[in-house]
């Protein structure tokens, strides 16, 4: 596992999420730990180096 920060889409917080390194590509939804709102990630790891990582806001 490794933590990875960024800002949310919608409070625009720093925030932090840990992403699993042993899968090459993941598409999921967390919640932000400061507003709560659902924000999309898409992640990606190539012999586990993070390659892609994108947040996007689901519109409610």
């Amino acid at each position: 596992m490794e933590e990875h920060f960024f800002q949310c889409p919608y409070c625009w917080e720093e925030i932090s999420m840990l992403l699993d390194t042993s899968v090459r590509r993941q598409v999921y939804v967390e919640d932000c730990e400061v507003c709560c709102n659902p924000i999309e990630l898409t992640v990606g790891y190539d012999d586990g180096i993070l390659m892609t990582f994108e947040v996007a806001s689901i519109e409610q």
